[in-house]
């Protein structure tokens, strides 16, 4: 079936008049030629091997369900493309805001330190969490969580909040580390001063 248009492909899927295995050879054609090609896009957007590979079995699954209403008005890599987009877009979303939620990427690690150590070190991290959320605009919150806690390049970011600034993602960034670094001076001058010249 090398040979074969995608829409003839999904036009044999379709077709009651074929015998079942005709037609699932057909399905299975179409999606085999696209399979590499979403899970690398899946994998450049998400960056993370293992998730992009969930995303892209995602996308082909709702690709699926979703054929018997495509009516070929754009070409049928288009219709999956768009899927693909609009799912791991939507997936990395709702993982951001996730993560931006729990700000899981400050939670602690197991590393046996003492008692005394990991209470200090729970404090910073709910001080810094505390600056992340009263310091920082949305934005900057997500370009943050995004970049630091789900390790996405800047330019994914910058792509997948549709910023439209010249320095996308990294204006954010650099805006968001001024932010934290001028409250945490003030912080350590204000903890730093006497009693009596507060």
């Amino acid at each position: 079936m090398q040979e074969i248009s995608d829409e003839r492909l999904i036009a044999l899927s379709a077709d009651s008049n074929e015998p079942a295995e005709r037609r699932e050879q057909a399905l299975g054609e179409l999606f085999d030629r696209y399979r590499p090609k979403v899970a690398l896009w899946c994998f450049r957007v998400a960056r993370d091997r293992e998730w992009s590979a969930d995303l892209a079995q995602e996308v082909f699954l709702k690709a699926l369900r979703s054929l018997p209403g495509f009516r070929g008005d754009a070409r049928f890599s288009t219709w999956l493309f768009t899927i693909a987009r609009n799912h791991c877009f939507n997936a990395i979303r709702a993982r951001a805001a996730r993560a931006e939620d729990s700000l899981e990427f400050l939670e602690l690690a197991d590393t046996g330190r003492r008692i005394d150590d990991e209470l200090e070190l729970e404090n910073e991290i709910r001080q810094m969490r505390e600056l992340l959320n009263n310091k920082l605009d949305e934005t900057e919150r997500k370009v943050m969580t995004l970049h630091f806690g789900e390790e996405m390049t800047l330019d994914s970011v910058t792509r997948m909040l549709g910023l439209t600034n010249t320095s996308g993602a990294k204006a954010y960034i650099v805006s968001a580390r001024r932010k934290l670094q001028t409250a945490v001076t003030r912080t350590k001058t204000k903890t730093a001063r006497p009693e009596g010249f507060r």
